[in-house]
């Protein structure tokens, strides 16, 4: 289900998933396929840790990945879960064949990203 939302959508975002919503800040981006793409993995994500688990999972590989580089941006692009999303997130037939909690190969990754 799509919310939208320019108050509930942190500042520099365009959009956020909690099972079962997903957050826009504005009507427009319903039709972009690829953010909705990347929020949906997000979605999946969320079913397979429960929810609680993802974002206490979330917030700590954020706090790590910090502490690692020193950058909140950068550490943002590093959560094994963003990874996974935004390497996937233009392929919209990903979902459908997707394995059991994929974001894991991100975790033991040592891959860095740092593009926007």
């Amino acid at each position: 289900m799509i919310v939208i939302s320019k108050y509930l959508v942190y500042k520099g975002y365009l959009g956020f998933a909690c099972y079962p919503f997903v957050f826009l800040k504005s009507k427009e981006l319903k039709k972009d396929s690829v953010l909705l793409n990347h929020e949906n993995i997000h979605l999946r994500q969320q079913i397979e840790m429960l929810l609680i688990p993802f974002f206490l999972i979330y917030g700590m590989e954020f706090l790590m990945r910090f502490i690692q580089y020193g950058n909140r941006h950068v550490a943002y692009r590093n959560i094994s879960f963003e990874r996974e999303a935004y390497t996937h997130e233009t392929n919209l037939d990903y979902l459908k064949h997707r394995k059991f909690w994929s974001f894991l190969k991100y975790l033991r990754s040592n891959e860095f990203q740092s593009r926007t």
